[in-house]
């Protein structure tokens, strides 16, 4: 006697794992890997930076997205984790909400980014997000916290006569970048580091041969990244050609950080949220 089975009901049969798959992995980057945050350590050699400023500890986060996957109580444990790592300096790379009013979402922002912990503060520019929401309300929040907003302007750390600048240009999405207007002002000594939230500014940046490194986020590392081919399933404009990790782009080195939030869809697989820790190191230091 034979079993014979309809190709109907093979088709049943097979959806009932497929989609026991499927609800497991959208779990998994829905709730899992949101909460995987990495540290992850750099050091880098910047030419022109002073001896005074070797071993300075530089940590970056990128792309908050307070509203859409994010919490206070994320943001709160994600700032212990920054404190933990001792940072003379924290720098944040924009998207600090993602949509809607931002008023609702101030306090859970406000609250965590006080706790923040440094020897030299805390160090900010927006991102495309920011304006498309209510870049105004942004700004309030980041005064308010005590964050500095470097958009379209630097700052200098003083050690002694020895300087190391912190530069920052707004939104390229929305055409709020002014690195002509930074340039103009920038001394042409000391190192100078540049936060600008698309990391694909750094052709425009590494033109001008001023800047020693820079930081950005805005591509979430793709978000969702493809097991084997190791390939995002989908990048931002301005955040396609140097979308995650370190890259050489003349003589300035480029970073972009995978953020530590979601945009919508509110998930992340194969990229986790990161907390970048840079020890920068002067050119021809001795170290025991």
């Amino acid at each position: 006697m034979s079993l014979q089975i309809s190709r109907r009901t093979l088709l049943k049969l097979s959806v009932i794992p497929a989609f026991g798959v499927f609800f497991a992995t959208y779990r998994y980057s829905a709730s899992v890997e949101p909460e995987n945050i990495q540290i992850v350590e750099q050091e880098l050699i910047l030419p022109r930076l002073a001896p005074a400023f070797d071993g300075y500890r530089l940590v970056q986060i990128s792309d908050i997205h307070m509203g859409t996957g994010m919490t206070q109580e994320r943001l709160s444990r994600i700032v212990r984790m920054i404190n933990a790592q001792q940072p003379d300096l924290v720098a944040i790379t924009g998207d600090f909400v993602t949509h809607g009013d931002v008023e609702p979402l101030a306090d859970s922002l406000i609250q965590p980014l006080r706790q923040l912990q440094t020897a030299d503060g805390v160090m900010a520019v927006l991102g495309n997000h920011d304006h498309v929401t209510d870049a105004d309300a942004v700004r309030r929040v980041l005064e308010a916290a005590g964050v500095h907003n470097v958009s379209n302007t630097f700052y200098t750390l003083e050690r002694g006569d020895q300087r190391l600048h912190i530069a920052g240009v707004d939104s390229v999405w929305y055409q709020k970048d002014r690195l002509e207007a930074v340039m103009s002002e920038l001394p042409e000594d000391g190192a100078a580091i540049l936060l600008a939230h698309e990391p694909d500014h750094a052709d425009k940046s590494a033109a001008t041969g001023r800047f020693d490194l820079q930081i950005s986020g805005h591509s979430h590392g793709g978000q969702v990244v493809m097991p084997l081919i190791n390939r995002p399933l989908a990048l931002p404009h301005h955040g396609r050609k140097y979308p995650r990790g370190q890259y050489q782009v003349g003589s300035m080195i480029q970073y972009t950080n995978r953020g530590i939030g979601t945009s919508f869809p509110p998930v992340r697989f194969n990229c986790p949220p990161e907390i970048t820790v840079f020890t920068l190191r002067a050119r021809g230091q001795v170290r025991l």
